[in-house]
């Protein structure tokens, strides 16, 4: 049985999705030739997602959780966007922002205040919004001495905690969070959970692919369960991690 409760409308659903992948096994003309020679299949097919059926509610803060390859991450992207499934629909209300993929649209040769502006603008905001946010986004992320220079002489991690503060800052519905919170040191990090809870006051919608336990017991009240491309478990977040754990 799902933990949902009666909060007013969904913000996702998502209706018998299915996703299949295929894998490249020869990768260069040498393997590709000898698999021809030898008759092995060059390409087979992984159904990352098995017709999956979920609703998540408005203000709901949900933990998508499994092991790897189960297929959690696949569901945040085709929530996003970013996919599209083979089979089924994936239904969203507002505006939906995905911290999957943190950084994608940098571009190197810019500054990090361009590169804030054209982000920005990637994730959905216009040029009010933008000029609205600047100042926080910058004083989010801790590297104000640094945002005229070049993103290509950012350390991995100031570009990390500079592309994670544009995107938390977007005006936003839903909020999908895959794996981020390595980024930075743990000031940082509990600067992003604070921002988090912030979100969940406002009764924000918060997606969590996690498999830090402890983070995904603060923010999240539902757990749900994927296991080789199937939900084997939707309830609350203490059970979903006994199931995990267990």
């Amino acid at each position: 049985m799902s933990a949902t409760t009666n909060m007013s409308r969904p913000s996702v659903i998502l209706q018998n999705v299915k996703k299949t992948f295929t894998l490249n096994h020869a990768f260069s003309l040498k393997d590709t030739m000898v698999a021809l020679v030898r008759g092995r299949k060059r390409t087979s097919s992984f159904e990352a997602l098995k017709g999956v059926d979920l609703v998540i509610n408005e203000g709901e803060s949900i933990a998508i959780l499994g092991l790897n390859g189960s297929g959690k991450s696949t569901m945040l992207k085709l929530v996003s966007g970013v996919m599209q499934p083979d089979e089924g629909e994936v239904l969203t209300r507002g505006r939906v922002a995905g911290l999957i993929e943190v950084g994608a649209g940098f571009h190197p040769e810019l500054s990090g205040r361009e590169n804030v502006f054209l982000n920005a603008a990637i994730l959905g905001m216009n040029q009010h919004e933008i000029e609205a946010r600047y100042d926080d986004i910058v004083e989010f992320s801790g590297i104000e001495q640094f945002i005229d220079q070049e993103v290509k002489h950012y350390s991995s991690g100031m570009f990390m905690r500079l592309a994670f503060s544009v995107a938390i800052h977007v005006e936003l519905d839903v909020l999908l969070v895959d794996e981020i919170l390595s980024v930075g040191d743990a000031p940082f990090r509990e600067k992003c959970r604070d921002k988090f809870q912030e979100l969940i006051s406002q009764r924000k919608t918060l997606v969590v692919v996690s498999h830090d336990a402890e983070m995904v017991r603060e923010l999240c009240t539902r757990g749900v369960v994927v296991h080789k491309g199937e939900i084997i478990f939707d309830g609350d977040i203490d059970s979903a991690l006994a199931r995990i754990e267990g």
